[in-house]
C-alpha cells in the first residue's frame, strides 16, 4: 500500500477560497464598499507557494531569498483578480507561475545592483582595496565603506 503524498496547498480548497473571494469582491463593487482583503487562508497559500518554490535548486542559494518570497507574495496579491475560475481550476499552478517570474525579476534586479556597485568601486579607484595586504588579509567592509565615503565627499 502506498500513501499518497499530501500537498502543502490543497488545490480544491484553494480554488474554493479564490471563488469565494471573487464573490466578495463583486459584492463590494455592487455596494460601493472597499475591496475586501484576500484573507488569511489565501495569503497563507501564497506564502507556502513562494516559500516552497524558494527551496528549488535554481533559487535556493540566493542571499536575498526573503526579498524573492516577498516579491512573489506581493505579485500574487496584485494579480489575484486576474485568476479566472471559468478558464482554469488550478490556482496553484497559476500562482506558482506568478511567483516564479517574480523570483526571476528579483534576481535580475539584484544582478543589476551588483553591476552598479562593481562599476562604482572601479570608478572610485579603490579596486586595489580588495587585494591582500602585507599580512595576507583582505580589507574590512568598514574600511572600504569609509574610503568610498571619503572619496565621494572630497572627490
Amino acid at each position: 500500500m502506498s500513501k499518497s503524498k499530501e500537498h502543502y496547498v490543497n488545490n480544491k480548497d484553494f480554488l474554493y477560497a479564490i471563488v469565494d473571494y471573487k464573490k466578495r469582491v463583486e459584492r463590494s463593487k455592487e455596494t460601493g464598499d472597499p475591496k475586501p482583503p484576500v484573507g488569511e487562508y489565501i495569503g497563507g497559500c501564497f506564502l507556502k507557494i513562494a516559500t516552497h518554490l524558494s527551496y528549488k535548486p535554481n533559487f535556493v542559494n540566493y542571499m536575498f531569498k526573503d526579498d524573492m518570497i516577498g516579491d512573489g507574495i506581493e505579485n500574487c496579491i496584485t494579480y489575484v483578480d486576474n485568476f479566472d475560475p471559468s478558464k482554469s481550476t488550478n490556482p496553484f499552478a497559476y500562482f506558482t507561475q506568478i511567483v516564479y517570474f517574480a523570483f526571476l525579476r528579483r534576481i535580475q534586479k539584484e544582478k543589476k545592483q551588483v553591476d552598479i556597485k562593481n562599476r562604482m568601486i572601479e570608478k572610485s579607484g579603490f579596486s586595489e582595496v580588495f587585494t591582500a595586504d602585507e599580512y595576507g588579509c583582505e580589507a574590512s567592509y568598514d574600511g572600504i565603506k569609509n574610503s568610498l565615503e571619503q572619496k565621494m565627499r572630497y572627490g
